[in-house]
């Protein structure tokens, strides 16, 4: 805890975002830095809760209260450590995290949550500033060789943690550079990838070899591994997005979401045009936009969209509207449906629910949307189903359309295929939270790979454990922390 009578005696901060009309002119990052004397002042609102709830909100399991206590006390220092004795990264999860240890905490009973996140992040970037972020190099090696398959947060994990096991691990990644979704994922408006460039160099001081250009199952093939290395971990995502099954899908102007924000995060990263856009330019220049998906992916396409120049831009979600509240009896501590709005969507979008998307017209480029209305009944089985509602059909201008709307799990050819491993019912590559194990002999998978699409943290937090369960597996016992 913090001060005891805090919560009661200091109001809810939080980091400020730069007006609208200014971060629409940018590509860096828009959330201003917290001042350390004001988070020692809100880790103050911390209560003596008695259960603390945040714990188990958090994926990773922050020892919340006791960096709240120690940033209230001026232990800075002390506060990264027990940060980082639960969480590699930090600064991805003070960035990027929806934050459901907020939604968990006791003072959210009454919507006024400790700044959970803004705290980890301002303790995180104090201690880069102060130089308190140093490599920690193992004793000893042990001799032992590990191939980490996906440098996304969950590859990076299990990377750095086996690294300071002290084996021998080697890092693939298909992409030109380090991160994953990341890297090529999340727009640099909310994470600028020095972030991850300098994370990686204490990394590479730690042992850890990047190997970036390599697409294990095209690039090499994926037996060479188990022939090279004494254990093989998968962490390559769920990258298989989820199409738009409807007339007129072939027509230009129609894309997947991460193709449309990967070419966007190169130009910003440097890269001359043809190599952003190999497959040719998508620019939402000018253009009626349509995202279609409600996600964080479509939010990102949202601001992308925005920073480029479109003249308008439209999300559609399938699903109903949020109620504006959610009932706290119902769902604290849990993660509630409520209506969110992004700081993209702030920044200038029309939003509509309860759409289906029918078909896509246009001669050779798209040139219009037909939808209709839905409505969410009862079925017959006590199941709730989408229905059409009759006459309800409108048509909306496209220019481009951005499909967001979610993955079916990790993509088949390639490496999957290679490599055997079973998959389950969801299509992602079966193993269990115990040992992380696959149905192939020292082949291991974790993050999204296994889960399916989730969250930064969480990948993290199946890192770090699949770590522990492949140090065990090659060393018989492990001083890894889960």
């Amino acid at each position: 805890m913090g001060k005891p009578t805090g919560f009661l005696e200091i109001a809810r901060q939080d980091r400020p975002y730069e007006k609208v009309e200014k971060r629409k002119a940018s590509w860096k990052e828009f959330i201003k830095p917290m001042e350390h004397a004001a988070c020692s002042t809100q880790a103050a609102r911390c209560m003596d809760c008695g259960i603390p709830f945040c714990h188990s909100g958090c994926p990773v399991n922050n020892m919340i209260p006791d960096w709240n206590h120690l940033v209230y006390r001026d232990q800075w220092r002390t506060a990264l450590e027990t940060l980082h004795s639960t969480n590699n990264f930090p600064e991805f999860t003070g960035r990027i995290c929806p934050a459901p240890c907020e939604e968990a905490c006791t003072l959210n009973i009454d919507d006024n949550p400790v700044t959970i996140k803004s705290i980890e992040c301002t303790i995180i970037d104090r201690g880069f500033a102060e130089g308190w972020v140093v490599p920690e190099v193992p004793a000893k090696r042990t001799g032992k060789g590990v191939a980490v398959v996906g440098s996304g947060p969950a590859g990076m994990a299990a990377a750095q943690q086996l690294a300071r096991a002290g084996h021998g691990v080697t890092l693939f990644e298909k992409a030109d550079r380090i991160g994953g979704l990341l890297r090529y994922g999340i727009p640099d408006f909310k994470m600028e990838k020095h972030i991850i460039d300098r994370r990686m160099k204490q990394m590479a001081a730690e042992g850890v070899e990047f190997r970036t250009g390599v697409e294990v199952g095209k690039t090499i093939p994926f037996k060479s591994l188990l022939g090279l290395y004494d254990a093989v971990v998968l962490t390559g995502g769920a990258e298989w997005p989820r199409n738009l099954e409807v007339p007129g899908r072939e027509l230009a102007g129609i894309h997947y979401a991460m193709d449309f924000l990967t070419q966007q995060n190169k130009r910003v990263a440097g890269d001359a045009e043809a190599k952003a856009a190999p497959g040719g330019t998508i620019t939402a220049k000018d253009k009626h936009v349509i995202v279609i998906g409600g996600g964080d992916t479509g939010s990102d396409c949202i601001g992308t969209s925005i920073r480029q120049g479109a003249a308008s831009v439209t999300q559609l979600e399938i699903m109903p509207k949020p109620p504006e509240r959610e009932n706290k009896g119902l769902s604290w501590p849990d993660w509630p449906l409520k209506l969110r709005t992004s700081a993209s969507q702030e920044e200038g979008c029309e939003r509509d629910w309860s759409v289906l998307t029918r078909r896509a017209v246009g001669k050779d480029r798209v040139e219009a949307l037909e939808c209709a209305r839905l409505e969410w009944v009862k079925g017959a089985d006590g199941r709730t189903e989408m229905r059409e509602i009759p006459g309800s059909a409108f048509q909306l201008k496209a220019d481009l359309v951005l499909l967001a709307m979610g993955f079916l799990g990790a993509v088949r050819p390639g490496m999957i295929e290679q490599s055997g491993v079973e998959l389950d019912p969801r299509g992602n590559v079966r193993a269990n939270t115990n040992d992380y194990r696959t149905s192939v002999e020292k082949v291991f998978a974790a993050g999204d790979m296994r889960r399916g699409q989730s969250l930064v943290v969480w990948a993290i937090r199946e890192g770090r454990q699949c770590a522990r369960a492949v140090d065990e597996f090659l060393m018989g016992t492990s001083e890894l922390p889960r």
